[in-house]
């Protein structure tokens, strides 16, 4: 079977073994979604909502809509079992060339650009714990720890991965259990009071509800690496599940202990609202021990992404000559030139900070492509209705138009407040339509 041939029938050429089993599978999709947006967006929150209440229930609508696309998801992971996610899907689905324009965002800046964010974070909050540290260089430094133990091969990126996901989840755990029982109770209610309901319908949580779910992106992150993954009809719906409720409880408890422990008016407005919960509950050391907890959440997020981003690239370079160098596996089962081309993006974007800007403009790309590979279950359940699918998404068409509805509304809401960035997301999309048909071309004069 020739790579194009594996292509068409949804799978990949078997260049290496399936070895990613479930717990694998779930700990890379916690670690991508839990990153830095759970410990910052809620002072800004607080700022037009200010309901223990209404607040929680953000954070329960926003984590029911990432359940809903990552049920969706795992329909299409589980009918084109094939690494590279939204490529694979929107190519299987609609046409090559869609695919591809979905798959040139990913590999340019898709993950490289929230790599260098979360590696730059990681250098500021490790500054915070070890103060003269330079952020720059301490950021440097873990994106490319991480990026050689991926390059040491596939079982030790698997331990790193489980260890460094299991370490950040069971230290959020010990800041909610002390924050409950040593924080000073403050006077709030996650009970519904009169007026609460109001705040449900009311423009400011409809806005807030697009930065909870950029908090919960990643959601998607096991269909990336679907060629990679054991068993992927079993595996791959059983690890989006899980993992999606496990970030969704984490979420939630963690807000709720900010807001039990902490006044809301010394959050309100604040950035660093999870520094400003850890003095309240530990103390004046209570910094550096958020600060701590949030660099080991980061390196986790930096490992998932690294892993994850550069299956793009391979998958993509399988289908079209142009890209075939980044096709190619070590022996030890490590796309070692696809992951060197991500974390040479990554270190240009932290060594130029351009990475916020390129955060900026790629926001509405990627949220279109997961709005299309979604609306594609319900396309291809017409389209296809005897199509092989080991896994049915939950309560069809329900749980993907639920998504589709907040995808949608974030899209308008993105065109609105950014239209520009939102453009030139649009040209960016445009340029790989552009790449797709040279490479068509090339390819016929050959």
């Amino acid at each position: 079977m020739t790579a194009t041939d594996a292509a068409l029938t949804g799978g990949a050429p078997d260049v290496h073994r399936r070895t990613v089993l479930t717990g694998t599978a779930t700990a890379i999709a916690v670690a991508d979604m839990i990153g830095i947006g759970v410990f910052t967006s809620l002072g800004f929150q607080l700022m037009s909502l200010p309901s223990g209440f209404a607040v929680l229930m953000l954070w329960i609508v926003g984590g029911a809509a990432a359940l809903c696309g990552a049920l969706s998801y795992a329909e299409l992971a589980t009918a084109f079992p094939r690494s590279g996610g939204e490529y694979n899907f929107l190519s299987r689905i609609y046409h090559p060339m869609l695919g591809f324009m979905a798959g040139w965002v990913s590999a340019t800046v898709g993950f490289a650009a929230p790599v260098a964010l979360a590696a730059m974070a990681f250098g500021e909050y490790f500054a915070g714990a070890v103060p003269e540290a330079p952020p720059l260089v301490c950021g440097l430094a873990v994106a490319w720890a991480v990026t050689l133990v991926q390059l040491s091969g596939s079982q030790p990126s698997v331990i790193f991965q489980n260890a460094a996901t299991a370490i950040k989840v069971a230290l959020i755990l010990v800041f909610i259990i002390a924050g409950f029982s040593v924080g000073e109770p403050q006077p709030i209610s996650f009970l519904p009071k009169e007026g609460d309901l109001g705040y449900l319908m009311s423009a400011p949580f409809a806005v807030s509800l697009v930065f909870v779910m950029y908090s919960y992106s990643g959601w998607n992150a096991a269909t990336y690496i679907a060629g990679d993954v054991h068993d992927p009809a079993r595996t791959l719906p059983r690890a989006m599940f899980w993992a999606t409720l496990v970030v969704i409880a984490l979420y939630v408890l963690l807000n709720a202990v900010f807001l039990y422990t902490t006044p809301m008016s010394a959050m309100a407005g604040q950035l660093n609202v999870a520094q400003v919960a850890g003095e309240h509950i530990f103390g004046a050391t209570g910094g550096r021990i958020v600060a701590g907890l949030i660099c080991v959440g980061l390196v986790s997020a930096i490992s998932a992404m690294m892993w994850i981003g550069p299956r793009v690239t391979v998958a993509m370079g399988e289908d079209f000559a142009l890209l075939r160098p980044f096709a190619r596996y070590t022996r030890s089962g490590v796309p070692a030139t696809a992951i060197l081309l991500q974390i040479s993006v990554v270190t240009l974007l932290l060594l130029t900070q351009s990475f916020e800007a390129v955060l900026d403009f790629i926001q509405f790309s990627l949220t279109l492509c997961s709005f299309l590979a979604v609306a594609g279950v319900i396309v291809l359940r017409v389209t296809q209705p005897h199509l092989s699918r080991p896994y049915k998404v939950w309560a069809f068409p329900l749980t993907p138009v639920v998504f589709l509805a907040v995808t949608g509304f974030m899209m308008a809401y993105l065109l609105f407040e950014k239209p520009w960035q939102s453009l030139a997301s649009l040209a960016l999309m445009a340029s790989g339509l552009a790449l797709f048909a040279l490479s068509k071309r090339d390819e016929a004069r050959t």
